[in-house]
């Protein structure tokens, strides 16, 4: 796909004294594609009354569970998900009052509460994942299989790079193998 205004925004670039736009370029298609999966997410979720951010604190929950780990702090998801702790109790507030979510004394620690799934809620995710994969999966389809797995290759390194010279905190990324 060769946008119009490609040739115009690097010439104007160039104008600056700067010739490789590429980093400029991955940027604007990395959140593009991201604003873009969020926004057929969320039509996609609408039956759920599921936005993203929930229903991948409904995934995270799961997956602790299936690790051994049965409750999660409102503290280690905010930092998981990459939000503040207001917008975390906001959003477990809604999961609560939707039955997906209860809070429940720490075992280890009586003065703080970790977050775990109601039956409802894990059987909502357990219901509805393969569904989601397999449309996740549907949407990359106009790649071949070699070019997904090229493109998963590739952005794992970006992130390393971006971990690397960009000063971030490695540990987001769990398959970190470049």
């Amino acid at each position: 796909m060769n946008d119009p205004n490609t040739h115009r925004i690097k010439n104007i670039i160039a104008s600056f004294g700067v010739e490789d736009v590429s980093g400029a370029e991955l940027s604007r298609l990395i959140k593009l594609s991201a604003t873009s999966y969020d926004t057929v997410f969320k039509a996609r979720m609408k039956d759920e009354n599921l936005s993203g951010p929930r229903w991948r604190i409904l995934l995270h929950l799961f997956m602790a569970e299936e690790m051994g780990k049965p409750g999660v702090s409102p503290t280690e998801l905010s930092q998981a998900r990459n939000v503040s702790k207001n917008t975390i109790s906001s959003l477990l507030r809604s999961l609560e009052d939707q039955g997906l979510v209860t809070r429940a004394v720490s075992p280890t620690d009586r003065r703080s509460f970790v977050i775990q799934l109601t039956e409802k809620g894990r059987e909502l995710v357990r219901e509805r994942s393969p569904q989601h994969l397999a449309y996740l999966n549907e949407l990359a389809s106009d790649l071949t299989p070699e070019e997904r797995d090229q493109l998963i290759f590739l952005l794992r390194r970006l992130y390393q790079s971006l971990i690397k010279h960009g000063g971030l905190p490695e540990g987001r990324c769990r398959h970190d193998n470049t």
